[in-house]
């Protein structure tokens, strides 16, 4: 099976550092895949670098069997490629309703978009009920609802999920990963970056381990929620 995303010999860099040393790994379609790692392992560079936002020192991405190493940040989206970064960062000073609408980008179609919108809204009921607010008085939780319905609207083949658990309320913690379990079930492939590490592998079909900018251990995420070595550097063990 042709891999979605396949990564060979990523490296990037930050003037003298290495930030990521030569990381290679691959995305199969349908999977959940998780990056895992302390801070400053380079897990958000990787996701960064994926996706054009930083320079790359060397190696490939691609995507769907295509060559987007040097592809621009903002044609990602049409090849279905979309990301929520770590942050959330949605549109404050905008309406809920103008958020989402910002994130369908083709004008093609208003059927297909009022579609889209009610696939939103039934996945999280909250953000109906909030359309008109504006997004920056949200919750950090709806916030996140918010910024994952929006790359939505784009009907991605691939989602790169930046830290969404970050800051979030325990309840909150629960919503999201039921929301990426739930995304992954009706098609979408997804790559996860996630500091609660636990709740990620307890998720993901495969995950990958990261050390300071190198892949060191991958496997299930059964395999890795018992092995020794990660339940002691990593879930509290």
């Amino acid at each position: 099976m042709e891999h979605i995303l396949e990564v060979n010999n990523l490296s990037v860099a930050y003037g003298l550092i290495r930030a990521v040393k030569g990381v290679s790994f691959h995305v199969d379609e349908g999977e959940i895949v998780s990056l895992i790692g302390a801070n400053g392992a380079g897990k958000t560079t990787i996701m960064h670098a994926i996706n054009g936002l930083i320079p790359k020192a060397g190696g490939a991405v691609s995507f769907l069997g295509v060559d987007i190493t040097h592809a621009p940040v903002h044609t990602l989206v049409g090849k279905g490629l979309a990301q929520v970064p770590e942050g959330r960062r949605v549109f404050g000073e905008l309406t809920v309703y103008e958020n989402l609408k910002l994130g369908y980008y083709s004008k093609r179609d208003k059927a297909e978009f009022l579609v889209k919108l009610e696939e939103m809204y039934s996945y999280f009921p909250i953000l109906k009920e909030r359309a008109n607010q504006m997004a920056g008085t949200l919750s950090g939780g709806e916030q996140q609802m918010l910024a994952m319905s929006r790359a939505l609207m784009t009907s991605p083949k691939l989602l790169l999920l930046d830290e969404p658990s970050m800051g979030l309320s325990p309840l909150y913690v629960n919503t999201v990963f039921e929301m990426i379990k739930k995304v992954n079930s009706l098609g979408t492939t997804v790559l996860l970056v996630e500091q609660n590490a636990k709740k990620a592998l307890s998720i993901s079909n495969r995950a990958y381990v990261l050390e300071i900018g190198n892949i060191v251990k991958c496997g299930t995420g059964a395999e890795l929620l018992t092995d020794d070595a990660i339940i002691k550097a990593y879930l509290g063990g």
